[in-house]
């Protein structure tokens, strides 16, 4: 697999163009800093130069203690934040995934997010929070009335919408569930004349594997960190004397 530089491509900062496209009903912005209600996702988008003013501003945004999640990063962050998670990933995009919906596969909504919660707490795909529904369309399948696997949208830059919170119970893995939803994601994606693609750890072998057998390929190679904000800045929507401009 080879990296496909393609610079100021929408998909080099993936949560600051969605933002700012369509996801923008969803946004929260201070100065040049962006990101979700941290009931929906923990994303934040910085600028490309990050400075401290502008660490000033995420810290502000999110409030003391609060998780900022970061896939676009390109320097740590000062002193005083504690880095609860960095580690190596992959951005994979579509070249040629045989999409198509799956059978006995149903349309998840707000009444179905306690089954989400709990499905993703015993399957540990990665973030997913009360409302992340809110930012596309997730498919599942249910067994005797149990959800057992599913698969929807996160990051919609545009043109563009990632897979994510592909998981499946322990109780049906090797059935082929995982990959028929990523398939029928996609399908729907495409359907709107947009392009699917997908983050995964790098670490995580098996699931890129499973990805390229689906159709795709590695576009670049991304850096995903996690970090809390230090105690004694201003909570969200206070100024911060340290963003002072």
């Amino acid at each position: 697999m080879k990296t496909r530089p393609d610079p100021g491509h929408p998909l080099d900062d993936p949560v600051g163009t969605a933002l700012r496209g369509p996801h923008a009903h969803l946004a929260e912005r201070r100065g040049r800093v962006l990101r979700y209600p941290s009931e929906v996702a923990s994303w934040v988008a910085l600028p490309p130069d990050p400075g401290p003013a502008d660490w000033a501003d995420a810290a502000a945004l999110t409030g003391p203690g609060g998780a900022v999640t970061i896939t676009a990063f390109r320097e740590p962050p000062p002193a005083g934040w504690e880095i609860t998670f960095h580690a190596p990933g992959v951005q994979l995009v579509d070249a040629g995934v045989a999409a198509a919906p799956l059978p006995g596969a149903v349309r998840l909504g707000p009444a179905d997010v306690p089954d989400m919660l709990d499905l993703v707490a015993r399957t540990r795909p990665g973030p997913f929070e009360p409302r992340t529904i809110e930012l596309g369309s997730y498919l599942g399948v249910r067994r005797d009335g149990v959800l057992v696997a599913m698969a929807g949208e996160r990051m919609r830059p545009p043109g563009w919408s990632e897979i994510s919170a592909v998981c499946t119970d322990e109780s049906v893995r090797g059935q082929g569930l995982g990959g028929g939803l990523v398939r029928a994601v996609a399908h729907e994606i495409r359907q709107r004349g947009e392009t699917p693609f997908l983050h995964a750890a790098a670490a995580n072998t098996g699931a890129v594997r499973l990805y390229e057998s689906l159709g795709f390929e590695l576009r670049r190679q991304v850096e995903f960190l996690a970090a809390l904000v230090p105690a004694g800045v201003p909570g969200p929507g206070r100024p911060a004397a340290t963003a002072a401009r």
